[in-house]
C-alpha cells in the first residue's frame, strides 16, 4: 500500500502515475484540495466522481485528520510531496511556509512511524542546498526531520531534490 501526499499537485501526481504502474496493492492519494484530487483521478483511472476510499481529502497540517487517514490505510510506503513550494509568495507569508513545509512533514512523519511506514520518499527542492529564502529553509528542515526519524528508528526515509520540474505549477 503506497500512500502520495500531495498528490493533486503536478508533481504528487506524476509520482502516483509512476507508481500505479508499479503494482501496489493500493493506491492512496491525500491532498487538501478536491479540485487536485479529482484531476489525479481523472489522470490514473478515467473517472472523477471522487467517490472512492482511496482519494482522501485531507491536510497534512490537521495532524488527528492525518492520523485517522493513515490508520484507515496503514501504508507500507510514502512518497511526501505535499509542500508549499512558490517562493515569492513564501517570503511574503514565512509562516504558512513553516506550517506546511515543517509542521505539516513533521505530522506526516509521526502518522508513518506510527502506523509502521517501512519506507519514506520525502520530496524536496534543489533550493534546499543553500537555503537562502523561506522555501529552500523549510524544505531544508523537512530534511532534517526526515534523516532525524531515519536515523532514530533505523528506517528507510529518504529525502530527494528536484530542481524545476518542467511543467509544473510554478516551475520557471
Amino acid at each position: 500500500v503506497v500512500l502520495v501526499t500531495g498528490a493533486g499537485g503536478s508533481i504528487g501526481s506524476e509520482l502516483a502515475r509512476q507508481v500505479r504502474r508499479l503494482g501496489p496493492s493500493k493506491l492512496i492519494l491525500l491532498d487538501r484540495d478536491e479540485s487536485g484530487l479529482h484531476g489525479a483521478q481523472l489522470l490514473l483511472y478515467g473517472s472523477g466522481l471522487l467517490d472512492t476510499d482511496d482519494m482522501v481529502l485531507c491536510d497534512i497540517r490537521d495532524h488527528a485528520a492525518l492520523q485517522a487517514g493513515f490508520d484507515r490505510h496503514r501504508p507500507d510506503g510514502v512518497f511526501h510531496a505535499a509542500a508549499l513550494k512558490h517562493l515569492p509568495m513564501l517570503e511574503m507569508y514565512p509562516a504558512e511556509g513553516w506550517k506546511t513545509n515543517v509542521l505539516g512533514t513533521v505530522n506526516v512523519l509521526r502518522c508513518a512511524h506510527q502506523v509502521g511506514v517501512r519506507h519514506f520518499v520525502n520530496i524536496s527542492t534543489d533550493k534546499a542546498a543553500d537555503a537562502t529564502s523561506v522555501l529552500g529553509q523549510t524544505k531544508r528542515l523537512a530534511e532534517r526531520l526526515t534523516a532525524w526519524y531515519a536515523l532514530a528508528y533505523s528506517k528507510e526515509y529518504v529525502s530527494v531534490r528536484f530542481g524545476n520540474v518542467l511543467g509544473s505549477r510554478g516551475s520557471v
